[in-house]
């Protein structure tokens, strides 16, 4: 899952970040950002998957 996220974090931005998040600022951050230019919004929708992944792991070990 976390693979299939951090591909559509890159490719459709909104998409990866709502697959993590669900509906929520973050989403809302990463649709202006996506708006503003797709490299931004990729670049925070790979940073924000990739924190949510940390944070799992880190609960679960």
């Amino acid at each position: 899952m976390k693979l299939l996220n951090l591909a559509l974090g890159i490719l459709i931005p909104p998409v990866g970040v709502f697959l993590t998040y669900g509906v929520g600022t973050t989403l809302f951050i990463n649709i202006a950002l996506t708006l503003l230019g797709w490299i931004p919004g990729s670049i925070h929708a790979v940073w924000a998957i990739a924190k949510q992944e940390q944070m799992n792991d880190s609960v679960y070990k």
